[in-house]
């Protein structure tokens, strides 16, 4: 293999395959390579070079042809990747075209190869990202509407609040997963720009036909041809991983909803299980959210790479020192560290447990309380607000005390029952009668999620 050795013991667990093939060595040099031809046929069609150059060049600019590890000790040297590997395409192209070598890489510069060919990888990057969002939105639009009236207990400060269901805590993952996707659509023409500047940013060794072959080469490459190079002003890149990191950050709160409910004392959903998943190297009972860990490990990972980004930005003059060089692999980690998530997302998402008679007990485990506000609001509008707040404190109180469901309490409270009758309180204490716009919020994302996909 040409792939150099490295750290592959975690990959299949935080990275997706497809993803890492865009920014493996392989990736990595044949993106310059296709710019590098790009270029020749660019150059041809202006007219600055004869095309009969073209072909050889283009015959050469196959990644296979190179020895990544020659390569990767070069750049000790070099400084940056394409240097060395632009003399290793010259070497190559020579060897069959003596003529032909002399058209090679006519006008660019190190940077325009490694920054249009990350625009490259990038692009193929952006595609597979798009396309898991779009798969688990459409999960998790499918999950929602399916448990829309699934009651579970609220829990705000880890403690439980009044009812919602799990459709709408579902929803609120597809919402933000909707407006990932929605993000990534607006920043597509800003980070797909071609980077073509020469030396200094000026094409000054192309002359009068700078701009015709600038605006050939973002053709043949298929991107849009930008205002100006770019070497510089990095705020593309780091809107796309600020997105990446917006991205990370909401997968890392549905792993972490997912592990709290899989907690053994809530135990109310589960990653779908399968053979091996999950276990423990010393307790056979264990079921542990592997997928969430993955989810949640990247949330935490991911920010500290998108400093760094942030931390590259104010880059000298017209080249950077360090601080370009910074991003080489921060970019296509955060790439990585997302894809991986996202296959685990929908790992997880694809094949919920949802145990709904568990969620049932736990909503009852306070015995009514959690419904104390649906009786206070009810009993305010006939015994006034500050009353009928302080006559259900006083009762959940004596719930709490006398270790008694708060339906009792308040069926031998003389001043509730004057107001309301059993049949009033059973209603108001059953959790599926207090659940407020739960339904609506699950159709109102499930509808924008809709929209963006038709």
């Amino acid at each position: 293999m040409n792939e150099r050795p490295g750290n592959q013991l975690f990959d299949a667990y935080f990275t997706a395959r497809d993803m890492r093939e865009v920014f493996c060595d392989q990736g990595r040099v044949q993106a310059m390579l296709d710019f590098e031809a790009a270029l020749a046929r660019a150059e041809a069609r202006v007219g600055l070079i004869p095309h009969t150059a073209v072909a050889p060049i283009e015959a050469a600019c196959q990644a296979g042809h190179y020895d990544f590890a020659a390569l990767g000790e070069a750049i000790a040297t070099a400084g940056n990747s394409a240097i060395p590997l632009v003399k290793a395409l010259g070497k190559q192209i020579a060897a069959s075209d003596a003529e032909a070598e002399r058209y090679v890489h006519l006008g660019a510069t190190s940077q325009d190869v490694m920054d249009s060919g990350l625009v490259l990888q990038l692009r193929r990057a952006l595609e597979l990202i798009d396309s898991d969002l779009a798969q688990l939105g459409q999960t998790l639009a499918t999950q929602a509407q399916r448990h829309v009236a699934t009651p579970l207990a609220g829990r705000t400060w880890l403690q439980h609040a009044t009812p919602v269901t799990l459709g709408m805590k579902i929803a609120g993952w597809l919402g933000a997963v909707t407006r990932s996707r929605q993000r990534l659509l607006e920043l597509k023409p800003r980070l797909l720009v071609l980077q073509f500047g020469g030396a200094s940013g000026t094409l000054a060794a192309l002359g009068e036909q700078a701009m015709p072959i600038a605006q050939a080469l973002a053709e043949e490459l298929q991107l849009t041809l930008p205002d100006q190079p770019w070497h510089t002003q990095r705020d593309r890149l780091v809107e796309f991983g600020s997105v990446l990191g917006l991205i990370a950050g909401s997968l890392g709160k549905l792993g972490r909803d997912i592990s709290l409910l899989m907690q053994t004392e809530a135990a109310e959903v589960f990653e779908p299980s399968a053979p091996g998943k999950g276990g423990s190297s010393t307790m056979p009972h264990k079921r542990n959210p592997v997928g969430a860990a993955v989810l949640i490990g990247a949330a935490t990972r991911v920010p500290g790479l998108l400093s760094t980004l942030f931390s590259a930005m104010p880059q000298e003059h017209e080249r950077s020192l360090g601080l370009w060089h910074a991003e080489w692999e921060t970019l296509p980690e955060i790439c990585c560290l997302v894809s991986g998530s996202l296959k685990q997302a929908l790992l997880i998402t694809g094949g919920l447990e949802v145990d709904a008679a568990r969620m049932a007990r736990n909503l009852d485990l306070t015995q009514g309380l959690v419904l104390a506000e649906a009786v206070s609001i009810v009993l305010a509008q006939r015994v006034g607000r500050d009353t009928a707040h302080h006559l259900l404190e006083q009762c959940c109180k004596r719930a709490v005390a006398e270790q008694r469901h708060l339906r009792a309490v308040l069926g031998d409270e003389p001043q509730v029952t004057a107001e309301l009758s059993a049949a009033e309180l059973d209603h108001l204490l059953d959790p599926a009668h207090y659940l407020g716009q739960a339904r609506t919020w699950v159709e109102r994302a499930v509808a924008e999620h809709s929209a963006l996909t038709a």
